[in-house]
């Protein structure tokens, strides 16, 4: 596992989720965008705390940098996942939560317009579009990782193919949402649409990795046994 992923593919998921999660808090988004930022951020650290401890288990030695950034983002991300949870639910007089789907033939009186970004939606906003761009960057690393092993051996499909589902879904529930009485669609996909590129954008960087499974499936990187067998017959004819 800590051959086989990039730590920065790591930081940069576990960066975008806590920055989705402050954001999607801050810039007033749905409860399901809120409560599934949440959980991407435990499974972030979960991944990363193992990351950390296979990659010392395997090296034995002090911590390079990339490891001390990674220790650094999985206590951010325990504080911030923390500090939200202890937050209530729901926001004063909201007492119900209610989920419109679009209505392809209705008629309303109310004319819908534009509905402005208060303060604390424009800090969102702005905390969500760079949560989208670090979804998007994180990939990056973990395609150059591929491509240098010419492998994906350590790395589960099934990862990929579930992130790529789960972010068309995700995307898909935001866009099929009604707006709020008296609001455009046009003012509503603008006030999502960090959160938007930041699940349907990312597809076509995992369409490129699930290219690499395909190409590199039949390659197998030989094992740590392997390698120390070879190792081991190549200094032997120098010792005699």
């Amino acid at each position: 596992m800590d051959q086989a992923l990039s730590v920065y593919f790591l930081l940069g998921w576990l960066g975008g989720d806590s920055l989705n999660l402050i954001g999607s808090f801050l810039a007033d988004q749905l409860p399901l965008q809120v409560y599934t930022a949440i959980y991407y951020v435990l499974a972030d650290l979960l991944m990363m705390s193992l990351y950390l401890y296979y990659k010392v288990k395997n090296q034995n030695r002090t911590f390079s940098a990339s490891i001390n950034a990674a220790f650094a983002f999985l206590v951010v991300g325990t504080v911030s996942v923390t500090s939200f949870l202890g937050r209530p639910s729901s926001l004063p007089g909201d007492d119900t939560v209610s989920f419109r789907g679009r209505m392809l033939l209705s008629s309303t009186e109310d004319r819908p317009g534009w509905e402005p970004f208060t303060q604390q939606e424009i800090i969102g906003f702005i905390i969500g579009s760079v949560s989208s761009v670090l979804y998007l960057l994180s990939r990056v690393p973990q395609i150059y990782t591929n491509f240098k092993r010419k492998s994906t051996v350590g790395i589960s499909y099934s990862l990929f193919a579930l992130v790529m589902l789960g972010n068309t879904l995700y995307g898909l529930s935001v866009l099929l949402k009604n707006p709020d009485r008296g609001q455009a669609e046009g003012s509503y996909v603008i006030h999502h649409l960090p959160w938007l590129i930041g699940s349907l954008g990312v597809l076509a960087l995992d369409i490129v990795i699930s290219f690499q499974f395909l190409a590199y499936r039949r390659k197998r990187l030989p094992s740590l046994e392997e390698r120390e067998a070879l190792l081991g017959a190549q200094e032997e004819p120098t010792e005699s």
